[in-house]
């Protein structure tokens, strides 16, 4: 369970300075919400400390690095126990491919983001490693066409 935090109007600003620019220094960081260096790396590190900010990383460009497909995988599991919802989330953590896991719910019990070089990579992992998994009933997937939205902040 997550536990909510309170925070703070600078606390807020400091967030969404970071969301844009994770790179800049605490020094213009600080300048930006209005306080001085030492405090802002102190709630910088409290922040992080707190878990509201996870990490800090890159943004690639996949098709430039030649991953040039994007697909959406829907998986069902012949058994939904906590046992085997927890062995498929573990499992995926082995496939380079997908770059996103999420338990849902509905017809589903994962989507799964994946990335891959082309079309037969894709479908070799598909075939050969994702439906042949113990537990997995169903597979559907989703080509991408185009991304037409990227927004990886939290409006705050």
């Amino acid at each position: 369970m997550v536990m909510r935090v309170d925070l703070d109007a600078i606390d807020m600003k400091i967030l969404r300075e970071l969301q844009h620019d994770g790179r800049m220094t605490n020094v213009e960081l600080a300048e930006r919400v209005g306080i001085s260096a030492p405090p802002c790396l102190r709630r910088v590190r409290k922040l992080e400390e707190a878990g509201i900010i996870r990490g800090y990383r890159a943004l690639l460009n996949a098709p430039a690095l030649g991953y040039d497909l994007v697909a959406f995988c829907m998986v069902g599991l012949k058994h939904q126990s906590d046992a085997n919802l927890k062995a498929f989330a573990k499992q995926t953590a082995n496939w380079p491919l997908v770059r996103e896991a999420w338990m849902v719910s509905g017809e589903s019990d994962f989507l799964l983001q994946c990335v891959a070089e082309n079309l037969a990579a894709f479908q070799d992992f598909v075939i050969e490693e994702l439906t042949a998994t113990e537990n997995v009933d169903t597979v559907r997937t989703m080509l991408t066409i185009r991304q037409v939205k990227d927004v990886a902040l939290i409006e705050i």
